[in-house]
C-alpha cells in the first residue's frame, strides 16, 4: 500500500484531534490505531469504508467513523473510502445493486422510471425495495471482503518487496 502517498493525503492526526468539533469526544479519539496506518487497521477501514458507502443509508460519513472507532482501525481512511460512492457513481451503482438483487431472488426486474416524488416513493419503490436492498448488501459485502483482501495483499506484497530491495542493496554495498 502506498503508506507515504495516503499520509500525505489525510490530515494530522493532531490537528484533527484538536478540531473543535472532534475534541469534544474526549480520550474516545486517542487509540493509536484510530491515526496510524498499520497493516491491521489500513485494510480494515478499506473495509468499513466499502462496506458502508454501497448501503442505501443516510450520514455515511458519520456511520464509517463510528465503526472505525469501534474496531479501532483509521478514523480518516475509512471516511474517504465511503466517498467511492458519490453523486455521481450511486445512480448506475444502485441501478446494478438493484438488478444483482432481482437475479438473486430470481425474479424479473422490473423497467422502473425514477420520479422525486412522494408518489413513486410509496408505489414504485414498495415493488423494487427487496431485491434492491439485498442487492445493496451483496454489494457491500462482496466490496468490504475484496478491498480488505486487496489491501492486506498488497501490504504484504509491498513489504517483500522493501525487503529484497533491502537485500539487494546490501549484497551491492558488500561487494563494493
Amino acid at each position: 500500500m502506498p503508506k507515504k502517498l495516503l499520509k500525505r493525503l489525510i490530515p494530522d492526526q493532531t490537528r484533527l484531534r484538536n478540531h473543535q468539533v472532534l475534541s469534544r469526544f474526549g480520550t474516545l479519539l486517542h487509540h493509536p490505531n484510530l491515526w496510524h496506518m498499520n497493516r491491521h487497521s489500513v485494510p480494515g477501514s478499506i473495509a468499513i469504508g466499502l462496506f458502508i458507502a454501497f448501503l442505501p443509508l443516510p450520514f455515511h460519513m458519520l456511520l464509517a467513523a463510528a465503526l472505525a472507532v469501534m474496531l479501532r482501525v483509521n478514523i480518516p481512511l475509512a471516511v474517504a473510502t465511503v466517498w467511492i460512492n458519490n453523486p455521481v457513481t450511486i445512480a448506475p451503482v444502485f441501478y446494478f445493486a438493484y438488478h444483482a438483487g432481482a437475479w438473486i431472488m430470481q425474479i424479473a426486474p422490473h423497467d422502473v422510471p425514477f420520479e422525486m416524488t412522494f408518489n413513486w416513493l410509496t408505489t414504485t419503490f414498495a415493488r423494487i425495495w427487496q431485491p434492491f436492498l439485498i442487492g445493496c448488501l451483496l454489494l457491500s459485502l462482496v466490496s468490504a471482503i475484496l478491498g480488505y483482501l486487496l489491501v492486506r495483499a498488497l501490504w504484504v506484497w509491498q513489504i517483500r518487496r522493501s525487503w529484497q530491495q533491502r537485500r539487494q542493496l546490501r549484497r551491492v554495498k558488500s561487494r563494493g
